[in-house]
């Protein structure tokens, strides 16, 4: 099993209560084998209960989401005590402008409605592999810029491909993630939230 060690960025008070909601928001990337529901599991395993709600359609990036307007009531619902977004993989200088912007404007509104946000770093295709270093410094930067938890799955991930050339989580069109590469996702993001190093 991959480790899921690394430090989340972000300082934040849990509550002291073993029951948390969170909200995802992505595209095809986070609801692909409803990683959601995997991280539900995931915290039950250690007596924790956690309840999910998902925005995410196919192709959008987080500006896409802003420009919709029904993320910004859902966090003014003051509903959840974790936002967790996720952008494509965000290599490229406009992907990372895009990002910057975004998690800038979901800091604030969170902050305004008590939510802590989470940055979910994802992967580049197997295709563009060559660009995974920039996705994982971009989510990084932006991370440590807003004061955002990082759940790291990117980083993760490439220190296991580099380490054992074992790609199987990638699914079939190699870059969605195969439903053992989700069960790896919710497992790193539930320890980014809830479990304390």
């Amino acid at each position: 099993m991959i480790s899921a060690s690394l430090k989340a960025q972000g300082e934040r008070d849990l509550p002291k209560t073993k029951s948390y909601k969170i909200l995802f928001v992505g595209n095809s990337l986070t609801y692909s084998n409803n990683l959601p529901f995997l991280v539900e599991q995931a915290a039950s395993k250690e007596q924790i209960i956690v309840s999910t709600e998902i925005i995410a359609k196919p192709n959008y990036a987080l500006a896409d989401h802003w420009g919709d307007g029904t993320l910004q009531k859902r966090i003014r619902s003051k509903a959840f005590d974790f936002v967790v977004v996720q952008q494509g993989p965000s290599s490229q200088a406009e992907g990372r402008k895009l990002l910057f912007e975004a998690v800038k404007k979901l800091t604030r509104i969170c902050e305004k409605n008590q939510s802590q946000l989470a940055v979910f770093m994802v992967w580049p295709s197997q295709q563009y592999y060559h660009t995974f270093d920039n996705v994982i410094k971009n989510h990084h930067d932006v991370a440590e810029k807003y004061n955002a938890v990082l759940c790291p799955v990117g980083e993760v991930l490439k220190a296991h491909f580099d380490k054992t050339q074992d790609f199987s989580f990638y699914g079939p069109d190699g870059f969605h993630p195969s439903v053992k590469g989700t069960k790896i996702a919710a497992k790193i993001i539930f320890e980014s939230l809830l479990q304390n190093d």
